[in-house]
C-alpha cells in the first residue's frame, strides 16, 4: 500500500491547538484517507520516526501510523501483537481503542516529532490489549508489550489531546519547561534533525 512518494506534510509543533483536541473517529476508509495515511507515512520516514498521529499533521481524525523495525533482540520474547504487526509494517491504524493495560509500569525515554529536540522519561504500563482496525487487515484486537505497546500508547495520547511531556513527573516537567516554552512561543512546524526514534 505504501510506495514512498517524498509527499511530506507539515508537522505540527507544541502549542498548536489541533494537538490538544480530542479527535473524531475516521467513518470509513475512503480514498481520502488512504491518501493521508500514505502521507503520514511518508512524513513518519522523512523525519525517522517510528510512529504518527493524525493531528500532528494538522488532521484531528483518529487515525496514527506505525513503523516499527522488526527484527528484535536475539533472546527476546515477543508478544502475540508484536508477532502478528512487526512482519506488517508500516501499518495505517484506524480508530485504536486501549481495551486493557496491565503488567508492571516501566519508565523509557520518548521523544516526538511534535515536540522537536526534547526527550524525557515516561512511565507507562509495559502491557496493552487495542482494538483498531488495520487499513488492509481489517478488524483486530491484539496484546502487545515492548516498544509496540509503547508506541501504541504513545500515539493513542495524541488522538486524546495529549502529548508524552503532559505525562512527565514534575521534577522532569521543571527541566524540559524552558525548551517547551521556546516552542509554544514559536507556534510553527519545524524540519527536524536526522536520527533518533520519535513517535
Amino acid at each position: 500500500m505504501f510506495g514512498l512518494k517524498r509527499n511530506i506534510l507539515p508537522v505540527q509543533t507544541y502549542g498548536a491547538r489541533v494537538l490538544k483536541t480530542v479527535a473524531a473517529p475516521v467513518v470509513g476508509v475512503t480514498p481520502e484517507i488512504r491518501k493521508m495515511a500514505e502521507q503520514m507515512v511518508e512524513t513518519m520516514f522523512a523525519f525517522d520516526g517510528i510512529g504518527l498521529a493524525a493531528p500532528q499533521v494538522g488532521s484531528s481524525l483518529r487515525l496514527i501510523v506505525l513503523g516499527l523495525p522488526n527484527k528484535l533482540p536475539r533472546d527476546y520474547v515477543p508478544s502475540p501483537g508484536e508477532m502478528e504487526l512487526l512482519p506488517l509494517m508500516p501499518l495505517a491504524l484506524i480508530n485504536p481503542v486501549l481495551v486493557s493495560s496491565g503488567g508492571k509500569m516501566v519508565t523509557q525515554e520518548e521523544g516526538c516529532l511534535s515536540v522537536p529536540e526534547i526527550w524525557a522519561e515516561v512511565e507507562r504500563p509495559e502491557q496493552v490489549v487495542v482494538r483498531m482496525e488495520i487499513i488492509d487487515h481489517g478488524p483486530v484486537v491484539v496484546a502487545c508489550g515492548g516498544l509496540l505497546a509503547r508506541c501504541l500508547q504513545h500515539e493513542m495520547d495524541h488522538l486524546d489531546g495529549k502529548l508524552f511531556v503532559d505525562r512527565l513527573k514534575p521534577a522532569v516537567m521543571d527541566e524540559v519547561k524552558p525548551q517547551l516554552d521556546v516552542l509554544y512561543r514559536d507556534g510553527e512546524a519545524r524540519q527536524f534533525r536526522r536520527g533518533g526514534r520519535r513517535v
